[in-house]
């Protein structure tokens, strides 16, 4: 099969285009032929540096939609030819820029039937971080307030409309040009983060913070007392920011997101109920891979990138 590989650690050009062997599923495995696989800002970092995953050479990505091509030992909940989308175990069950990537069947659900490939395959980690982190760990509730940093981005775009669905108010950060995005969302509230000190907003209930570093330490001042701080950002946090939450009477959640079977079927109901969209800012075909991450290097991506492979 085709895979896009990397020997070392850099910029989009140490990516390449290799021929390697079809992996097979194992027990509780299937087999994906991959039609598309969305990429994420932590493929970009792990494409730079070791980060979690420490081994060369490396094939990237998380995301994963596709055709179940073959089944393991003893799974009964895909059959061959399912349509079907999911994350890949991470980190370390990396692998889906290729023609065919290995899940656990359990790490995968169907594909909703109102949207392509490629929308599915923007979903899949982005999705289940926002979810995660706004349902499982923040218990977002009706009517409680959020405040969503990059709004407009991978994780916050999907954000927002979770956090929609379940009733709350939304306060999102973003540049100028993509509030006309932030409100086709459901934004209620929207803060350019160039021209306007967020902290300087009503108290809200949750954070969400994609950012870490200063912006983290100064999302504590726009809690309120109880209010709950979800970081994604787990490398850019401050050493101290535990004790400056805890002296200020909030919480402080650092999150990394988990393969989970039932986040995708939660996932999937919001989708064929019109409640959640990814947002796909551009493909690229699974041979120009490099054209993605150097995209994703700008920083200034609204929703997703996706590569299709055909």
């Amino acid at each position: 099969m085709t895979a896009i590989s990397q020997d070392a650690y850099g910029g989009p050009e140490v990516l390449h285009q290799v021929r390697t062997t079809r992996p097979q599923p194992g027990p509780s495995e299937v087999l994906i032929r991959v039609r598309a696989a969305g990429m994420n800002p932590t493929d970009w970092k792990h494409r730079q540096r070791p980060g979690m995953i420490d081994r060369l050479p490396l094939v990237l990505g998380w995301d994963v939609s596709g055709t179940v091509e073959a089944v393991g030992l003893g799974v009964t909940i895909h059959r061959v030819g399912d349509e079907v989308f999911g994350m890949l175990p991470y980190p370390h069950g990396v692998g889906s820029f290729a023609e065919y990537a290995v899940a656990p069947a359990r790490a995968v659900v169907g594909k909703p039937a109102t949207i392509d490939h490629v929308q599915a395959g923007a979903l899949p980690l982005a999705a289940l971080t926002a979810w995660q982190a706004l349902v499982d760990t923040a218990d977002l509730q009706p009517g409680e307030r959020i405040l969503v940093h990059a709004a407009a981005g991978g994780v916050g775009h999907l954000a927002v409309q979770i956090a929609k669905s379940r009733g709350a108010e939304v306060v999102g950060t973003a540049s100028a040009p993509k509030h006309d995005l932030l409100r086709d969302l459901g934004v209620d509230e929207a803060v350019d983060y160039r021209t306007t000190d967020f902290t300087t907003i009503a108290p809200v209930d949750v954070v969400l913070d994609t950012i870490g570093g200063d912006t983290a330490e100064r999302s504590l001042q726009v809690l309120k007392p109880g209010g709950r701080l979800v970081s994604i950002a787990l490398t850019s946090l401050p050493a101290d920011l535990p004790d400056r939450a805890a002296a200020l009477g909030v919480e402080l959640h650092p999150i990394l997101v988990e393969a989970d079977q039932a986040g995708m079927l939660a996932i999937r109901e919001l989708v064929e109920s019109g409640k959640l969209r990814p947002i796909v800012e551009a493909t690229f075909p699974l041979a120009e891979a490099a054209k993605g991450h150097a995209l994703g290097d700008t920083g200034r991506v609204a929703g997703k990138v996706v590569l299709t492979v055909e």
